[in-house]
């Protein structure tokens, strides 16, 4: 689905840039050797892990799937919650267009499937595989806090509220 086609797309008609408060989900794929994969977005230019918002009728999981599957090209089954992202600090963002949002996300992590290749799309220039502690330096503000969450829960096992 393409923005333009999105129900935020026609809140945006109506209220134009002023702040709109979101859902949101984002998906921190992970491979064998414990990397991350995050996307070289389109709209502005840097490192992200891909996410999205839902649309009428969906529920989180049903969201995180269709997003995942619009911008990597993967079909997932299996996503596990391991935090939630509020902190306006670094979940309010203006984007290029001067829309304003401030997403409330939960943050899955999956497991890349060894030999998958991630497809571009729309919203990814292309996709890159980091070690945690050694993330790019053009990265959204929101990426670095995430990947700490996921090393917290997976060390704790505890719900992570970022």
């Amino acid at each position: 689905m393409s923005f333009a086609d999105s129900y935020v797309a026609k809140l945006r008609e109506k209220v134009g840039n002023d702040l709109l408060l979101l859902p949101g989900a984002s998906c921190l794929f992970v491979d064998a050797a414990g990397r991350v994969m995050l996307e070289r977005r389109s709209d502005f230019g840097i490192w992200g892990i891909p996410a999205g918002s839902p649309e009428p009728g969906e529920d989180i999981f049903t969201a995180i799937r269709r997003e995942m599957l619009e911008e990597t090209g993967l079909a997932i089954d299996q996503v596990i919650p391991y935090g939630f992202g509020s902190d306006p600090a670094t979940k309010r963002i203006t984007f290029p267009n001067g829309h304003q949002c401030q997403f409330f996300a939960m943050m899955f992590y999956a497991e890349w499937p060894e030999g998958a290749v991630p497809v571009t799309s729309e919203e990814s220039f292309e996709f890159g595989w980091f070690a945690p502690d050694d993330l790019p330096r053009e990265i959204m503000p929101s990426t670095p806090v995430s990947v700490a969450a996921y090393l917290r829960y997976r060390k704790t096992g505890q719900f992570q509220m970022v």
